[in-house]
């Protein structure tokens, strides 16, 4: 075999692989260009869902409080009242179980050494709260319309009856899972009307986020009261809203 036929036969597998090299690497390139050109063309789109859904919880703070200078009778007087407060709320169907007994709060305004020189009307003044806590929602509305029966008896509440009852929804986890799947629907059902205005196909997801779940009272759609406020917590209808954000990539 002659040199020139070695030199040639040496080249021919390197010129193959050059070969394949140049064709895999313009693939690759082929790939990153195609990858960054539909990085660049994606669509944000949102899904909004909103439930109306009923308090679960109703949380009831009554209080009541004797003004006197005695300080035994006006502890009497505050024993008696505690009992017209139990049998009134037995008569409404509610559960020993569903009531906690606060402390007793004595003031005596004769030992209020910020009083000035103005001499209270009473000297001993005792406060006692009670709270119910129960899931008939219904049965505690009703009982705190009910309240003037207490009044008749004697019996002084510190406010408003309706301003101590709360109430809260705590079933959000049972309901979270078909909201997010709705919520992800909408998105993309807003993502393909836009694709087709655009002449463009959807493609896959680029990134995806849940919104925060919040809680407002019924008639408050749209505001956020996931913090708990009190206009939020007086109604018993609440509405529970989701919005999830999501990217789509978009193909010609």
């Amino acid at each position: 075999m002659t040199d020139s036929e070695k030199s040639s036969g040496g080249t021919a597998p390197l010129g193959v692989l050059l070969a394949i090299g140049l064709i895999l690497g313009g693939w690759v390139l082929g790939s990153q260009i195609k990858a960054t050109r539909l990085g660049d063309r994606y669509v944000t789109v949102r899904g909004l869902v909103e439930r109306q859904v009923k308090s679960d919880l109703a949380i009831w703070t009554i209080s009541y409080k004797e003004a006197g200078d005695d300080l035994h009778a006006v502890y009497d007087k505050t024993e008696a009242d505690k009992k017209a407060i139990l049998q009134f709320l037995a008569q409404q169907g509610i559960q020993p179980s569903e009531i906690e007994l606060g402390v007793v709060q004595v003031v005596d305004n004769q030992a209020n050494e910020y009083g000035g020189g103005n001499r209270a009307a009473r000297r001993y003044i005792v406060e006692q709260q009670l709270t119910v806590r129960t899931p008939r929602v219904d049965q505690v509305a009703a009982a705190a319309q009910k309240t003037m029966s207490l009044l008749q008896q004697g019996v002084v509440l510190s406010g408003n009856s309706n301003q101590g009852l709360i109430y809260k929804f705590k079933g959000l986890n049972s309901i979270k899972p078909d909201m997010i799947t709705e919520a992800t629907r909408n998105a993309r059902a807003a993502a393909d009307r836009f694709a087709a205005d655009a002449s463009s196909k959807l493609g896959s997801i680029r990134t995806a986020s849940q919104g925060i779940f919040s809680i407002s009272a019924a008639d408050e759609a749209g505001q956020d009261d996931s913090s708990g406020s009190a206009n939020g917590d007086s109604s018993p209808m609440k509405t529970v809203r989701v919005v999830t954000t999501v990217e789509y990539y978009l193909e010609r």
